[in-house]
């Protein structure tokens, strides 16, 4: 065969059938296509734009985020030109310019929007540690990973001259009944402290994640809280956090012990009856999105509403003809989808949630499809102009991701489910959902978290069900009944459900490596990958072509992602150090737990801290810890002594950390002190000591 250019058609010729042409005809279309005339295929890529409206206000979001520092004014002022330009082009430019035009401007969009929410949330956040009383009004309950009850405060009072907006305590040994309800003012004694940096460049940054949730301090208390008022009786706006609270008290009274707890989680979102033991079960065997009220509970609620409604109807004989059932049912499923968000205190996932199912009903509302890739689209970019922080959580991108995979599988399930016989359609149906939906949100799970549940699609075959089929119905119809005093039957039922799901949990949970540890694949791959996914579906020809490249250059990163872990890791105050060695991270000492730990899930290492901290690497006594690298030593000095061993071990230009502030370094070594370490965050250096990364390269609005 003759070729006329990469992106020309095969000639028909001799040597070749017509069949064989046809393939390769094919083949060229799916590969090459748009090449030939790019003007005319980025025309007819206008015909998507809605679809792309999401995926180019995240380029924008993502940029904004991904910032070095924070965006000076200059900055804005170029963005904002460069959208208005666009803005023209896409008006009254050419054809072809007028796609890219277009995505031009929704990218400088939100990269705007996610920069105004920004300072929008902005709310004073502790700069230093803090040991006195406080005061406030009590917004929510819920449990610290140690298992102990905490309790998140506004309207706070300090003695201190900064006053945070929110503030989250941790309290000692209280029990669950003697917690003061929402809206109560209390005052206690307690430890504050900034919200903490990230542990490591390009770790979770749990001080942005405060900042747009107005959270200034974190701490703990050891002291009794006393309540000192009431809640206001005019307080609405806690009103759903005492009923939410009233109800998860009365379920776990009916129902007992864990079993009880989840279903108060399911149904209110009060989370805080759940052990650690039960939640760690529930995301070793990749069941934790049961507990945390997302799509699958606001879907499952509307959609048994919206059957139960419209079945109901259709039994009313002649009137059923005469009225619009199915949108009648609509709207009560929208009702009831929102008493389920104001319930369960509107987080943000829930707020995802609700926002997907609305938009869906609303699609039965005017007669068009509820399951559509537009529906989704118009429902992620009204949650990204809302919340333009949604883009970097877990949740938002876990969601958005199943719900898009099982869209794009309803055609080819269309044509499988032909060939399966009726009684199995819906078992298999089950089977593929989970499956689909599993393997479009595993590469995410794998990457926020560093672990992938190697059991998780067989616990969810099992779970899934019993969610769907026996406890949100329970969970329903019991609401429905309390009004007559008759929920206990449903409550029941209810129970038996919620043990299943937390035997299936715990069986999978404890099965040798039901946990496969997974390297952090650094900050590009998700993205490149989601968005290699997503120009696959949206895109044709070369386009996809383009796309599928981009996903196998994000897995050529994934894949050589072990050989870019730092070698030394250096904490943000100086309390911890790490050397890679070939035993895995070795940790200076076993103290600073929090940090040590997310260092070894980032290596893909399932090694504890204390185990860590007794591999080979340091040596010599917890004050003054020291480590061979490449051509000199690496020394962490800690506790009261640092200071004064010092002077004595600076020569030879070794690498000292210290975990305390050095008015005036001696000459001899490379000094990492608290007073460097506020500049830079925690840092990752190569073997030589040279730095690599930093966590603060450049202020932003989130850091002290």
């Amino acid at each position: 065969m003759a070729w006329q250019g990469i992106g020309s058609r095969p000639r028909e010729g001799a040597p070749l059938g017509p069949r064989a042409h046809r393939v390769l005809g094919a083949l060229w279309y799916a590969v090459f296509a748009g090449l030939e005339t790019p003007a005319l295929a980025l025309t007819r890529a206008r015909a998507k734009l809605f679809l792309w409206m999401p995926v180019a206000l995240s380029l924008g979001i993502g940029a904004y985020f991904s910032a070095r520092s924070e965006p000076s004014v200059p900055l804005y002022a170029c963005v904002g030109m460069a959208g208005l330009l666009a803005l023209w082009v896409w008006l009254r430019g050419v054809e072809w310019a007028r796609f890219p035009a277009a995505i031009l401007v929704l990218a400088c969009a939100g990269f705007v929007l996610a920069g105004w929410r920004a300072h929008a949330v902005a709310a004073p956040v502790l700069s230093y540690r803090y040991y006195g009383p406080v005061e406030g009004r009590v917004i929510g309950i819920d449990r610290a990973a140690s298992d102990k009850l905490r309790i998140t405060l506004d309207q706070v009072r300090i003695d201190a001259r900064i006053q945070p907006k929110r503030v989250r305590i941790a309290l000692g040994d209280m029990d669950d009944s003697d917690v003061p309800p929402p809206g109560s003012f209390v005052m206690t004694t307690a430890h504050l402290m900034p919200p903490p940096p990230p542990a490591a460049p390009d770790a979770y940054d749990f001080g942005r994640a405060a900042w747009f949730n107005g959270l200034g301090a974190i701490g703990y208390t050891s002291v009794p809280v006393m309540r000192f008022a009431p809640p206001a009786k005019r307080d609405l706006g806690l009103s759903a956090h005492r009923a939410r609270r009233a109800l998860s008290q009365a379920i776990q009274a009916r129902i007992s012990g864990q079993p009880g707890a989840m279903a108060a989680a399911i149904l209110t979102g009060d989370r805080s009856g759940l052990s650690e033991a039960t939640r760690e079960d529930m995301r070793r065997s990749n069941l934790a999105h049961l507990i945390a009220i997302s799509g699958l509970h606001m879907g499952l609620l509307a959609g048994f509403v919206f059957a139960l409604v419209r079945y109901g109807l259709a039994l009313w004989g002649k009137r059923a003809l005469v009225w619009p059932v199915k949108k009648i049912a609509a709207i009560v499923a929208l009702l009831a989808a929102t008493g389920y968000l104001w319930l369960s205190g509107a987080a943000v996932s829930t707020q995802r949630a609700w926002i997907m199912v609305t938009v869906m009903l609303l699609a039965v509302l005017i007669d068009r499809r509820a399951l559509s890739l537009r529906t989704v689209a118009l429902a992620a970019t009204l949650l990204l102009i809302w919340r333009p922080e949604s883009l970097i959580a877990p949740g938002f991108q876990m969601s958005f991701a199943a719900t898009t995979a099982l869209i794009v599988a309803l055609g080819p399930w269309a044509k499988v489910a032909r060939r399966i016989p009726r009684l199995l359609r819906p078992l298999a149906m089950l089977i593929a959902t989970s499956v689909i939906a599993g393997a479009a949100t595993a590469p995410i799970v794998a990457a926020q978290f560093h672990r992938v549940s190697e059991y998780g699609v067989f616990a969810n075959l099992l779970a899934v069900p019993a969610m769907g089929m026996v406890v949100m119905p329970a969970g329903v119809i019991a609401a429905i009944l309390a009004l007559v005093g008759l929920s206990a039957p449903a409550l029941w039922v209810m129970g038996l459900g919620t043990r299943w799901i937390l035997a299936v949990a715990q069986y999978f949970a404890t099965i040798e490596g039901a946990v496969v540890p997974v390297v952090d694949p650094g900050p590009w791959v998700i993205p490149l990958l989601v968005l290699g996914a997503l120009g696959a579906v949206l895109a044709r020809g070369a386009g996809r072509s383009l796309a599928i490249l981009l996903m196998g250059l994000s897995v050529f990163f994934w894949l050589n992602a072990p050989a870019r872990r730092p070698a030394i890791l250096i904490a943000p105050e100086g309390e911890l150090v790490g050397l890679m060695t070939p035993q895995g991270r070795a940790l200076s000492k076993s103290a600073a737990k929090f940090v040590g730990a997310r260092w070894l899930e980032a290596d893909g290492d399932m090694a504890s801290p204390q185990k860590g901290a007794k591999r080979a690497g340091f040596a010599g006594p917890n004050s003054a810890r020291v480590a061979e690298i490449t051509g000199r030593k690496l020394i962490h000095l800690s506790g009261k002594s640092a200071q004064f061993n010092l002077a004595a071990l600076c020569h030879d230009n070794a690498l000292i950390v210290i975990n305390a502030r050095v008015k005036t370094a001696p000459p001899g070594c490379d000094l990492w002190d608290q007073t460097r370490l506020k500049r830079t965050g925690a840092v990752a250096l190569t073997r030589e000591g040279e730095l690599v990364d930093q966590t603060r390269p450049g202020a932003r609005l989130w850091t002290p």
